[in-house]
């Protein structure tokens, strides 16, 4: 046996003479609260906001389901410029953009060797195009990320409505699409279904552990996730209450009777799968000439219930007939990323007080992180002080006019917030249920005030913070005829 020299037997000594506490004096933090977030999923949740391009055969036959039984020559879009699309979100601040790749009607946008239904049968380019790796293409030269919808309802496709024939064929085909373009970041999948085929069972296990295979840090898209989950409507709304955990098992792609449990999600759900809100633009989700782009108002509308309910906007922008985004349509996004620019870009608390937190003055949880715009710093108060926890954000010397209330938790560490109530001068300006990601509210009255106190009072595990804010709104309809409440 080796000999301990005197050295490390002079260390040993030593070590045990101290006192425990000597030996590690930084504070230990949090534990999380499970379920949490994959490194896909987190990246995917910061993003916001996200397009959808619905563009095939329907923008050709001014229709939403087509038949299946179109004839290819419709599909010709004259001045068609992906990469003015792409620019286009990219200027917007979108990182991350889908296409419809197919939609219901099976008229594929690549030249798909399993179906005479594609691109390849059209007169554009001559037969010789491409719309997804021209997209694709066009996303890797702006630096942004792409996904693809791959519609399991073909209308066209023979084999649909046998079984384990169109199970293989669509398998097929997803290995085309995720095998061909490089990396892809989010698959889309529904459960919609064809009346001659209400009985057939999609395999969607299959599908999933398919693209897994092929894209290991894909985000996977579906009613039931396996990474990211429908919010149950096509509003772009969340419930007031939004949990990002919810009982996978639970849960069956397709079935209706399940929107509001996808809708608020699951305090007690053992699988991270949060939200995604799709909505379009239009009324319709393909262009159609006759209508027109949501008001800002309406849009802003949306991004409060959405983003600000701890969820993901999926905006479509469809492109029209000559394979261009519409005029009209790239105004209304640059007044809406104007509109959130101009409303977030300033948060008005400049000092912040707390209950409690974790390590005192120096431990690295202090109330002060909320402000300072860092993603992984966050407040963890004392649960050993006993009371209630709260946070007081204030002005300094100067008044604070603001309309909205923005609160996030660290989501790295689990969803955990429960129940919170925002006071002026003790009086109820707020009250809400779950934070996640990020909580706004907005208020229906202009408030001024020189501190507001947010109170957690309930919470899954001890309660943290990462961010909070108060902003001024200026588009808020409200505003016209509403008084400004002042609180000293």
């Amino acid at each position: 046996m080796r000999s301990i020299s005197w050295w490390s037997c002079f260390l040993l000594a030593l070590l045990h003479a101290l006192p425990p506490l000597t030996l590690c004096k930084q504070t230990l933090p949090p534990l999380p609260v499970l379920p949490i977030p994959s490194a896909s999923q987190l990246k995917w949740q910061r993003r916001e906001l996200i397009m959808f391009f619905h563009f095939g055969m329907n923008t050709f036959t001014n229709s939403e389901w087509g038949t299946g039984h179109e004839s290819p020559s419709l599909f010709n879009p004259t001045a068609f410029n992906v990469n003015q699309w792409v620019d286009m979100a990219a200027e917007n601040d979108f990182t991350l953009v889908i296409l419809t790749a197919k939609h219901h009607d099976g008229f594929c946008l690549w030249p798909s060797q399993y179906t005479d239904h594609s691109v390849r049968r059209s007169p554009w380019k001559g037969g010789g195009g491409d719309v997804v790796e021209e997209f694709i293409e066009a996303t890797r030269r702006r630096g942004i990320d792409a996904g693809l919808y791959l519609s399991p309802w073909d209308r066209h496709e023979k084999s649909y409505g046998f079984e384990v024939e169109y199970n293989e064929f669509y398998l097929a085909q997803l290995r085309e699409l995720l095998g061909r373009y490089g990396s892809i970041s989010e698959i889309w999948f529904d459960g919609a279904k064809g009346k001659n085929a209400t009985n057939m069972t999609y395999y969607f296990q299959d599908w999933f552990s398919t693209v897994k295979q092929l894209q290991g840090s894909i985000n996977i898209f579906s009613d039931a996730g396996p990474d990211v989950r429908w919010v149950g409507d096509e509003s772009g709304t969340a419930g007031a209450t939004c949990w990002s955990p919810i009982n996978r098992t639970s849960l069956k792609i397709g079935d209706a009777n399940l929107e509001n449990y996808l809708n608020t999600g699951d305090q007690r759900g053992a699988d991270w799968v949060p939200p995604e809100c799709d909505v379009s633009i239009r009324p319709g989700w393909f262009w159609h000439k006759d209508e027109n782009p949501k008001s800002l108002d309406q849009l802003l509308n949306i991004y409060y219930n959405s983003v600000g309910r701890n969820c993901v906007l999926l905006l479509n922008v469809p492109p029209n007939t000559s394979g261009l985004i519409s005029n009209t349509d790239i105004q209304r996004l640059k007044e809406f990323r104007r509109a959130i620019n101009t409303i977030f870009s300033i948060n008005l608390p400049t000092t912040v007080k707390a209950s409690s937190q974790i390590g005192g003055k120096d431990g690295g949880f202090s109330a002060n992180n909320i402000l300072i715009n860092d993603e992984w710093s966050y407040w963890a108060p004392d649960d050993k002080r006993g009371g209630q926890h709260w946070i007081e954000l204030g002005g300094g010397h100067d008044w604070m006019t603001f309309n909205v209330i923005r609160i996030q938790e660290p989501i790295w560490l689990g969803q955990r917030i429960k129940r919170y109530k925002v006071y002026v001068n003790g009086k109820i300006l707020a009250n809400g249920t779950t934070v996640g990601h990020k909580r706004l509210h907005r208020l229906e009255r202009v408030v001024q005030a020189q501190k507001v106190r947010i109170t957690i009072l309930d919470s899954r595990g001890l309660p943290l913070v990462s961010a909070a804010g108060l902003h001024f709104d200026p588009f808020w309809h409200s505003l016209q005829g509403n008084q400004t409440q002042t609180h000293n």
